[in-house]
């Protein structure tokens, strides 16, 4: 059987200390395998993952996040538009709506996150990305306006995106969702005070890349993430992925900046606190 088929892998051993998924989509089904909310965090909490960041990047995602932040005390926010969902609604004429919509929704108190935003030049051609950049801009306004964290969106556009985070000014608590940068970019994030977030990719067997990042980048400055129902860390590379996988993502990370799981553990939960308040 195919790792695509597999489902949702089982329980890791757990954490020694309790971390945040900063990132994951709990309103996204993959493979037709939906989604048991209470299910998932239960499993979460069971190794050690006792909170969540719950991610709305479209308008159905960001209406079902508000939905599931108010039944979930482990979880919280984030909501916004996707670079990619954003050329089609300005094609349709309805992009301004779907601002005004999402900027209700993100003044909701549970909602701690403007994201994911940012630009994607890999989905997106080069007839879409002015109103990417557009709407990248609207986003970093939003989050500096609400007090809120930014959770940036980079593919293919690692240039474009610190280009326009320089313009405009970075929120105080910027996050790069799924760094995919090389060692240069993340030294220059951690110089302007960013927060890198890594999530399942830094442990394939191919990103040697990834992980020269992860290494200079300082404790303080270090999430993970699931990016669930994507990107599942190995030995599951393929099946759906889950909140309860982050521990095999937290132990390969551990392994590559040669620092006790415990200490990782600890930085990794009170940087979350730090970003996003109390949940």
């Amino acid at each position: 059987m195919s790792s695509s088929s597999r489902g949702v892998p089982d329980l890791p051993d757990p954490l020694p200390i309790a971390v945040v998924d900063n990132h994951t989509h709990l309103d996204i089904e993959r493979d037709g395998h939906p989604v048991d909310v209470a299910e998932a965090l239960a499993k979460a909490a069971a190794v050690g993952v006792d909170r969540v960041v719950q991610i709305g990047c479209d308008l159905p995602g960001a209406r079902a996040t508000i939905e599931m932040v108010e039944a979930h005390p482990s979880m919280l926010g984030g909501v916004a538009l996707h670079p990619n969902e954003v050329p089609g609604l300005a094609d349709s004429g309805s992009l301004n709506a779907a601002y005004a919509e999402i900027e209700g929704l993100a003044a909701h108190p549970r909602v701690r996150v403007i994201g994911e935003t940012g630009l994607d030049h890999y989905r997106t051609g080069p007839e879409g990305q002015d109103v990417q950049r557009e709407s990248f801009r609207w986003h970093i306004d939003l989050a500096k306006r609400l007090g809120k964290a930014l959770q940036i969106h980079d593919r293919d556009a690692h240039g474009d995106v610190m280009r326009i985070l320089e313009e405009e000014g970075a929120p105080s608590s910027t996050v790069l969702h799924c760094f995919s940068g090389d060692l240069a970019m993340a030294q220059e994030c951690v110089e302007r005070g960013y927060y890198l977030s890594f999530a399942g990719t830094v442990t394939f067997k191919n990103a040697h890349g990834l992980r020269d990042a992860l290494s200079v980048t300082p404790l303080d400055r270090l999430l993970v993430e699931t990016d669930a129902p994507y990107l599942t860390p190995h030995p599951w590379r393929g099946a759906v992925n889950a909140p309860h996988l982050v521990p095999l993502t937290v132990r390969a990370m551990a392994a590559t900046l040669g620092v006790a799981v415990p200490t990782l553990c600890q930085a990794l939960s009170e940087n979350s606190e730090r970003i996003y308040g109390p949940w």
